[in-house]
């Protein structure tokens, strides 16, 4: 029970953390640029999505992780990150856009159903072995940046701003 205790904490605190991060730096910085521009850096960051192979590999993960688990978050990582780099292949066009969309509904799906199983499933921190990084400290990041592509995806184009000014020089701007 104390290692659940530790593996939700850490999964909150990163949520915490990677927020932070994302409200200081990362969304200043996509409110600056077009959809387009602004899809290309969360694309690629999702396009090492391939981690999630790592739920395969005897000895990353318990031999007592449920296979059904382990297959599903993997295949659905691969899948994910292909789906980004094709997206940015196709980008800026307009089936950039809609490659776009269906990665990011397909990303977002398949981190909620591997949550959904891992619940349904009972898996145990420990079953992750070395893996138990990716839901503690990737994971978060990933539904963070998923939604930042819906939200890119709904905002208005026209609303991108201009630069603000420094607020300290060679900072910012």
């Amino acid at each position: 029970m104390r290692a659940q205790i530790c593996f939700f904490v850490s999964i909150v605190f990163s949520f915490v953390a990677w927020g932070v991060v994302t409200g200081s730096l990362i969304l200043p910085e996509l409110r600056r640029r077009g959809r387009n521009e602004a899809l290309r850096p969360l694309l690629m960051f999702h396009s090492f999505r391939f981690v999630g192979l790592a739920f395969l590999v005897p000895g990353v993960v318990s031999p007592d992780l449920p296979a059904v688990f382990a297959e599903g978050a993997a295949y659905g990582d691969i899948v994910a990150a292909a789906l980004a780099l094709l997206t940015l292949a196709l980008l800026p066009g307009r089936l950039g856009i809609v490659a776009a969309w269906v990665f990011n509904l397909w990303g977002s799906a398949d981190i909620i159903h591997a949550n959904y199983e891992g619940v349904r499933l009972g898996v145990q921190a420990g079953q992750m072995g070395a893996a138990y990084f990716l839901p503690t400290f990737i994971v978060p990041l990933f539904l963070i940046t998923h939604g930042l592509v819906f939200w890119l995806h709904l905002r208005n184009e026209n609303k991108a701003a201009a630069p603000r000014p420094a607020l300290l020089p060679g900072i910012g701007g």
